[in-house]
């Protein structure tokens, strides 16, 4: 089966400093993370804690197809759950 991602939603998980998404293969669940270091431009956003969640979801939003074909990539080349995507992936 092929992965699709038929469920736009996505999170901030602050405890792994990522943004959660999720992926179907058929009827499995895929579970993925992006590194927010891949999501925000510079340290100083990072910084930024009580923008942070509104500035990873739109990065995300805006980088959504590339975070895709990552992900699909990195499902497909057999790397192991969770699935963590890192600028060096996305870009």
């Amino acid at each position: 089966m092929t992965l699709a991602f038929p469920n736009p939603s996505r999170s901030l998980d602050k405890a792994r400093n990522a943004v959660r998404f999720t992926g179907y293969d058929g009827m499995f669940e895929i579970s993925f993370l992006v590194d927010i270091g891949a999501l925000v431009k510079s340290a100083a956003e990072l910084r930024m804690s009580e923008t942070l969640e509104a500035t990873c979801l739109s990065a995300f939003d805006v980088l959504r197809s590339p975070i895709y074909a990552a992900a699909a990539k990195a499902y497909l080349d057999g790397r192991r759950a969770p699935y963590i995507l890192t600028a060096a992936d996305i870009r």
